[in-house]
């Protein structure tokens, strides 16, 4: 089963990439864009997609600084951090 895990920084974390392509998008001529966010998605294919919560905790996020969200592909999310 495929599962996809969308993680981010948590809100108050500095965010060094964010701010950077906060300041760079109206230097290229796009205006409007704030509190811009960097995270990472992973897409992996798993035989229990209960376990990718505990994955994320031991591997695949840091949960001191990061969220994280979990979607299993056709079965709806599965539960992750806190937002």
């Amino acid at each position: 089963m495929k599962a996809r895990v969308l993680i981010r920084p948590k809100q108050g974390v500095l965010d060094p990439q964010g701010q950077a392509v906060e300041r760079a998008l109206p230097a290229l001529g796009f205006g409007g864009a704030s509190h811009v966010r960097i995270g990472r998605l992973v897409e992996l294919e798993v035989d229990d997609p209960s376990q990718v919560p505990a994955m994320c905790e031991k591997l695949l996020a840091n949960p001191l600084v990061e969220e994280y969200e979990v979607e299993v592909l056709g079965d709806g999310p599965v539960n992750g951090s806190p937002a």
